[in-house]
């Protein structure tokens, strides 16, 4: 890598830049301010050495320079900046740093790693493939949230705020009333010993992304292990709450055989009243989630327990509307799939 790029300057901070200025200075954020003078002509590339985001790589235009908490990366003769750019991100910097409490990479140790090297025009070439994949990335990533606004819209057209019962024409009621609040297992009824690969899969916070449940397949416990642990056991149409952390973080449990985490605890709703997809829409919503925050016991760490979720009060309209909700939903979550195929058709399809 040292033959590939050189070591720029890298010894601003943050104080040293101003709000405006005719050249940019380069953050882990991007442009975080301006200066008079510039450290690097020409274009370069940036990496976060330090940090949470350490090994996440940037490009940066010409006649600017980078904090401290960046290396600037400056492409060698015959090589393309573009190209540089790539290349750097493949590596995972950000894998391999060091520190006990702050994260640290170094050029004098990922500058000695090996790396393929095209002539000037195949590194052209890559650069101009790899350009492609991230514009049609982008793109679908646009399709996602306009979409994921398209499901919120809705429900807030529907229910509007589900935790503000005084604004609400709709039946309100406590979360108690039609839902069972359980929380996961004491750390003490799992150890290292009962994990096993390829059985039951737990449901920690760290496994709800997004909405949606993803599995660690290398945390999970055997057939044993699971039916003894009967109380835990998550069904399908349950909604899954992290109670530590992120709170309001949740997730509808879409399979049988998973097991509630030691972090996390089970809402589980009267069928004839509540559908786990509105629950979940409303454990998610923004002043449900500030509201559990507020009531969230702990000086470190926020937790909930079943007292303070239970309590919660919320609108609860007829199953009539919840399925009518749940259908446009997946009628949506259709349409998220049919972007999967050419842009032209995803965009005419969202607009």
């Amino acid at each position: 890598m040292e033959e590939v790029c050189i070591k720029g300057k890298s010894s601003l901070r943050q104080k040293d830049v101003m709000l405006e200025g005719p050249y940019p200075v380069y953050g882990a954020s991007g442009i975080v301010g301006y200066l008079p003078s510039y450290q690097n002509g020409a274009p370069y590339v940036a990496v976060v050495k330090d940090g949470a985001g350490v090994g996440r790589a940037c490009r940066c235009k010409g006649e600017s320079s980078v904090l401290g908490t960046m290396q600037a990366l400056i492409p060698s003769n015959d090589v393309d900046c573009s190209f540089l750019f790539h290349l750097v991100r493949s590596l995972r910097l950000g894998s391999g740093f060091s520190g006990s409490t702050i994260p640290h990479i170094y050029f004098k140790d990922y500058g000695k790693r090996i790396v393929h090297l095209p002539d000037l025009n195949g590194q052209r070439t890559i650069a101009a493939i790899l350009d492609g994949v991230e514009s049609i990335v982008a793109i679908r990533e646009r399709y996602l949230a306009k979409l994921d606004d398209l499901r919120k819209s809705r429900f807030i057209e529907m229910f509007g705020d589900p935790c503000n019962s005084q604004c609400s024409t709709m039946s309100c009621c406590s979360i108690k009333q039609f839902c069972e609040v359980r929380i996961g297992p004491f750390g003490s009824a799992l150890h290292k010993s009962d994990y096993v690969l390829g059985g039951h899969a737990l449901v920690n916070p760290s496994h709800i992304v997004n909405g949606k449940i993803k599995v660690d397949k290398k945390l999970t416990v055997n057939e044993e292990k699971y039916a003894s642990m009967k109380a835990y056991h998550l069904k399908e149409g349950d909604v899954v709450l992290g109670r530590r952390g992120e709170i309001g973080r949740c997730a509808v449990v879409d399979q049988e055989g998973l097991l509630c985490g030691t972090g996390s605890m089970i809402l589980r709703p009267d069928a004839n009243l509540c559908l786990g997809e509105y629950l979940q829409r409303v454990v998610s919503f923004p002043t449900f989630a500030e509201a559990l925050e507020r009531d969230a016991v702990g000086v470190t760490m926020k937790n909930l327990n079943a007292k303070i979720v239970e309590k919660a009060v919320v609108v609860l309209p007829s199953m009539s509307l919840q399925r009518e909700f749940i259908s446009f939903v997946h009628q949506v979550d259709k349409l998220e799939f049919r972007c999967a195929g050419t842009p032209g058709e995803g965009d005419n399809a969202v607009r």
